[in-house]
């Protein structure tokens, strides 16, 4: 993630806001995001300018809103990509600071949780697209590898989603038997399996396919239906169930 430099110049070589050499509080009255929000609704603003309003105005080199379209240009103006920034990536950045990283941080947090009381207050899993939305709630953002289930009941309704494992950047180690001593506790009838690429890359490895053999193996020995697995990669998905290998 490349550092901005402290300097007005850079900005206006980006290509930014004619504002940048005038103080915000000398802004049109319309130009100003937060003004903008409050006379036309958040609909009318973009996501630079929904940006800028968290991270407020703390540097004297570059406004807020310039600050937010550099950033997400660093991100290729991706969100999914945005959401997977650390704290000391986006205070690597002048004019970020401790807090405003952190807020940007916890906005995120709230988004994802809301994202999953949406998702989880569905009746069940009808297809894998409906799985991949639920387990796309809890890690479609992360920056390391994490796996999880979904315990369903006999009518495929959501009993709970738990996390089995988390890793680094390229894999993570999963355990059967916790999954199976999971599943009985809980009374499953059936599982639907997950886990995300944080490389974007949705074809599953070897590894992949081996332990969802495992998995599904297991599960038959104690009449737990497998019903798919979900490799998630930003806003795509691989299904082992529609590819016909589960």
């Amino acid at each position: 993630m490349k550092k901005l430099r402290n300097s007005h110049d850079v900005a206006l070589e980006q290509g930014l806001s004619y504002q940048n050499l005038i103080p915000m509080n000398q802004w049109k009255e319309d130009d100003v995001p937060i003004e903008k929000l409050l006379m036309k609704g958040s609909a009318s603003l973009s996501d630079a300018e929904l940006l800028s309003i968290v991270i407020g105005n703390n540097s004297s080199q570059i406004n807020s809103l310039d600050l937010a379209r550099i950033i997400l240009a660093d991100c290729s103006n991706n969100l999914c990509r945005l959401w997977k920034l650390s704290i000391a990536e986006l205070m690597g950045y002048h004019g970020i600071t401790k807090t405003n990283a952190v807020r940007i941080c916890s906005m995120f947090s709230l988004a994802r949780r809301r994202n999953e009381a949406e998702v989880l207050s569905q009746e069940k899993v009808v297809n894998s697209s409906s799985a991949f939305e639920i387990f796309k709630s809890v890690i479609g953002d992360i920056p390391y590898e994490e796996f999880w289930i979904l315990i369903l009941s006999r009518a495929n309704k959501v009993l709970d989603k738990v996390r089995i494992s988390e890793g680094g950047v390229s894999g993570t180690v999963v355990d059967p038997k916790k999954i199976f001593k999971i599943c009985l506790d809980n009374h499953a009838c059936s599982i639907i399996l997950g886990h995300n690429h944080p490389s974007g890359n949705i074809q599953p490895s070897e590894a992949d396919q081996k332990i969802t053999k495992k998995i599904k193996n297991g599960g038959e020995m104690l009449d737990i239906a497998v019903l798919d697995h979900i490799i998630i990669g930003d806003d795509r998905y691989y299904s082992f169930a529609d590819e016909g290998i589960i």
